[in-house]
């Protein structure tokens, strides 16, 4: 579907006179996040199609040498095939329906992510060939103090992860270990922690693996929240990678996410009403602004799209729901004289903002347009919060 392209948030609110939010996407920059991220990560890159399935996105990560994909579902996967019909596809949700098995197989998908005995044993009576399946554990590893904990849900641990590895290493010729310290990790040392926990599995079960996979949860930046450089996690990650007790073609492998795509979309959103430092607006946490809710708490970079010289303060911010969730704290810093009918953009919500969106309370409808702009930067939020 072809999308309308503006110069700003400006000139699309003049043409489309809008009545819903507006995302507002920048494919570039999710091509430049690849190219960086390709460019440094000491190993291969699978984007997480679940932070933005969108196809434009899709095809600026490839356009920036992503070419391997990490899907969860079946739908995730006929999406990428169809678009990009030569990429790899790794698929990574640890548990899946016997028909996602089949029709993935069919789709020429090979590698696939488990965290039981339970779900070898479908994999190995669902696929034609079990012996070419590429069989990758998902362990469960200490939490890297991240915005959003995932290890509560998978992973195998200790002696049980041990005997599955040695498990799918007696099934298949290719075999590895997997983990994710969490979404936003932000404590120093946490993939660090998490390979040495992986290698201490590795050692448990007396095998060699082909692979060692990362996983996603490299942090960006928000307001109140900065994110250390990639750099520094890369090293951290391939010192600790250096010590395994693994092969020397051993690969690694990493399923960043939020990191390829989270600058290249923002969100407009008209205020309804003020009630003095609360702003009601036309979208929230069933829509649009999941993350910024009681849930997760993410703030972002916020500008008001008409001219102001008024000086900046803090609001909050609520959806048009009427359930009492739908309130996003922040602060969000913008001009003092905001009111009713403005327009208000907010960044760093490329990653996972429309996937999240629902139809609660007959809202969540959205439109969609490429705006040629820069987006709300996390550094000018943050300058405008220190000078007022």
């Amino acid at each position: 579907m072809t999308i309308p392209r503006h110069e700003d948030a400006a000139a699309l609110l003049r043409c489309l006179a809008p009545d819903v939010p507006v995302t507002c996407l920048r494919p570039e920059i999710a091509r430049a996040a690849a190219e960086r991220f390709v460019a440094r990560f000491p190993g291969d890159t699978f984007y997480a199609v679940k932070a933005n399935p969108d196809s434009r996105i899709l095809g600026a990560l490839h356009a920036g040498g992503v070419n391997a994909f990490d899907v969860a579902s079946i739908a995730e996967i006929r999406l990428v095939r169809r678009l990009l019909p030569d990429a790899e596809l790794a698929f990574m949700h640890p548990v899946k329906s016997r028909s996602a098995i089949r029709e993935a197989w069919d789709l020429g998908v090979r590698t696939f992510a488990l965290d039981h005995p339970g779900e070898l044993a479908k994999l190995r009576e669902e696929v034609a060939e079990p012996a070419a399946l590429r069989l990758i554990v998902r362990l469960d590893v200490p939490d890297g103090d991240s915005g959003v904990r995932l290890a509560s849900k998978f992973g195998a641990r200790g002696d049980a992860a041990a005997e599955l590895l040695l498990r799918c290493r007696q099934a298949a010729r290719f075999v590895g270990a997997s983990f994710h310290v969490g979404s936003q990790a932000t404590r120093p040392g946490a993939w660090q922690s998490a390979l040495a926990c992986a290698d201490a599995v590795i050692r448990t079960a007396g095998v060699l693996v082909d692979v060692v996979d990362v996983g996603g949860g490299f942090p960006v930046s928000y307001p109140g929240r900065p994110a250390r450089a990639l750099e520094g996690w890369f090293h951290e990650i391939e010192t600790a990678f250096d010590k395994m007790a693994v092969a020397h073609g051993c690969q690694l492998w990493a399923e960043p996410g939020r990191i390829l795509c989270a600058g290249a979309s923002s969100l407009l959103a008209r205020v309804e009403l003020r009630k003095a430092a609360s702003l009601h607006i036309n979208d929230g946490t069933y829509g649009g602004l999941f993350d910024a809710g009681p849930l997760v708490d993410f703030r972002y970079p916020a500008r008001l799209v008409r001219p102001s010289t008024a000086p900046y303060r803090p609001f909050e911010l609520f959806g048009p729901t009427c359930d009492g969730l739908d309130r996003m704290r922040g602060p969000f810093w913008l001009p003092a004289d905001v009111a009713e009918g403005d327009w208000i953009e907010l960044g760093q919500l490329g990653a996972y903002s429309h996937t999240l969106r629902t139809g609660f309370n007959g809202f969540g409808q959205a439109l969609t347009a490429i705006l040629d702009d820069e987006p709300p930067r996390v550094a000018s939020s943050a300058h405008r919060q220190q000078s007022h």
